[in-house]
């Protein structure tokens, strides 16, 4: 028999026992099967990846990025299915190749057909030059470069060099979609020979007051100066521009001030002119776009809102300084409006969160604790959390006292119960014991945690 006769008929042995695997995880309610049906496939047919990519009729989408992809590659699903299209999606939000293999498992038949007009795959940072030796991508959308999982990546600028080398091979054709506030990314797509485009902010308005701690890349990536910033929105993401070398941020494809936005917090603005922009790339009218944003809902711990006994909860993923940093100010600006009171933070060190957890004092938790309320801690790593929270209240009444502030306001600012719980079950019960009946619990994970936290409200797990 030839070669390819044969990848064909690993191909089908290896999607008929995957897909056998699927049906018994979810017969006995072990989990919800997005990860190891991928895996069983590739140890039988270690092709199966871009055998199966091969086969998507329209072509293939990757969104990668450290924060944001779940919820911007959910967004662009939506778009895409409102046309009529199939799309085989790796909404789970399983990442890696195991996860990527699993979604296109989906859409096959038992002898490995596959029937998808889209492969729409986020992807995770450091495996984006890996998948890109199966493809050859249609449209790739960068949406930024944080810190995250320095154990694993390695800071960012090695991360865009890896990126560059895997995407300039790539065919001309090919669209590329970049955050032009990111410098990182933008000066990527200034190197790149592919059609690329930008979005970003344009609204003033939402600056900051100051550039964040946990800010990851304010020197120039073509020269190495420090950049000159008129204002930032998030971390490094801002309005910048290079007083040596003149590099400066590139002019957007569109206005963010026309937009709607899905969910809470600026990250989830830029996520919509993420999806948005690559739409209108494909081709879709404003209109369809725009609905789909406002009928669009979370994606599993992506600010997902659940009712668990009878009380609202809401789920945002914390896995990095930049992403834990812009919750705390999305849940801060809710309890102003009298609605977030009670928080449970979980801080895991598990293989999907980083094994280092010295990110957490990259963390503006003064900002968590300033706000007061109580404040419910758990996980593997409970009593780190645990520690840099009582620091921060310690630090912040400390600062308040060299301030001069009057006492009462210093009392109000960093009135925050601290409760510890090991077992995490124990946890959220007494978040919810502790979340008055016409508030929301907002829950503040890590990777690993967010799935824990979702298996104990839903009775489901990954697997």
């Amino acid at each position: 028999m030839t070669r390819s006769i044969i990848d064909r008929l690993r191909l089908g042995l290896s999607v008929g026992i995957a897909k056998t695997v699927t049906a018994l995880v979810r017969l006995l309610n072990l989990g919800a099967a997005s990860v190891l049906p991928g895996a069983i496939a590739r140890r039988l047919q270690p092709q199966v990846l871009p055998l199966l990519l091969a086969q998507v009729r329209q072509g293939v989408i990757l969104i990668v990025g450290t924060n944001g992809k779940t919820t911007t590659s959910l967004l662009l699903c939506t778009i895409l299915e409102s046309q009529g299209w199939r799309v085989a999606h790796n909404g789970t939000g399983a990442n890696l190749i195991n996860g990527l293999v699993t979604a296109l498992l989906v859409h096959t038949n038992g002898i490995g057909q596959l029937d998808a007009d889209y492969a729409l795959l986020e992807v995770d940072e450091n495996v984006l030059p890996l998948v890109l030796l199966d493809c050859q991508p249609k449209f790739i959308l960068g949406l930024n470069l944080f810190r995250d999982q320095l154990d694993r990546y390695g800071e960012v600028d090695t991360i865009s060099r890896r990126w560059q080398n895997a995407i300039a091979p790539l065919p001309q054709e090919t669209v590329v979609v970049l955050n032009g506030d990111d410098p990182t990314l933008s000066y990527l797509g200034q190197q790149l020979p592919q059609r690329v485009f930008f979005f970003g902010l344009s609204e003033p308005d939402l600056y900051l007051d100051e550039i964040p701690h946990a800010v990851d890349s304010i020197y120039c990536p073509s020269c190495g100066h420090p950049l000159d910033y008129e204002g930032v929105y998030l971390s490094h993401l801002g309005d910048y521009h290079c007083p040596q070398c003149g590099f400066s941020k590139p002019q957007l494809a569109v206005n963010s001030s026309q937009w709607p936005q899905i969910l809470i917090g600026i990250y989830n603005k830029y996520n919509t002119l993420a999806a948005g922009l690559l739409a209108i790339e494909m081709g879709i009218d404003r209109d369809t776009i725009y609905n789909s944003i406002k009928t669009f809902r979370a994606a599993f711990g992506r600010a997902e809102e659940l009712v668990v006994d009878g009380k609202q909860v809401r789920i945002l993923l914390s896995k990095n300084p930049v992403g834990m940093n812009e919750t705390i100010r999305a849940v801060n600006d809710l309890q102003k409006q009298g609605g977030a009171s009670t928080k449970l933070v979980v801080l895991n060190d598990r293989t999907p969160d980083g094994t280092d957890v010295s990110w957490i004092w990259d963390v503006d938790t003064e900002k968590l604790v300033n706000s007061g309320g109580t404040v419910v801690v758990s996980g593997d790593r409970v009593y780190d959390m645990a520690l840099r929270l009582e620091y921060s209240q310690n630090q912040d009444q400390s600062q308040d006292q060299n301030q001069d502030q009057n006492q009462d306001q210093n009392q109000d600012q960093t009135n925050c119960e601290l409760i510890i719980k090991e077992d995490l079950a124990e946890a959220i019960a007494t978040a919810l014991e502790q979340t008055p009946d016409h508030e929301t619990l907002h829950i503040l994970p890590t990777y690993s945690a967010m799935l824990e936290v979702r298996g104990l409200l839903t009775g489901r797990k990954i697997l």
